[in-house]
């Protein structure tokens, strides 16, 4: 598991998102920037970004990842 397919697999569930991801060996930290986070709680915004990578974490290949999720205008 390798931050890029990481990074692959978030940009897959939410096209219209920024995403950056390290980290290695199991435990990798996403910063998540997209509207969809927009009027969210912290938590729902986890859940879209922990469905991506859903699959990976239930067959153990992703041991642990840490999230930031923010909307563009949290950017600013």
């Amino acid at each position: 598991m390798t931050p890029e397919h990481i990074q692959q697999l978030i940009e897959q569930g939410m096209p219209e998102a920024q995403v950056s991801v390290t980290g290695a060996e199991g435990k990798f930290t996403a910063e998540v920037i997209s509207p969809q986070f927009e009027g969210l709680m912290t938590i729902k915004r986890h859940k879209l970004v922990y469905a991506c990578v859903n699959e990976e974490i239930t067959s153990g290949a992703l041991h642990a990842l840490t999230i930031i999720a923010k909307t563009p205008a949290e950017t600013a």
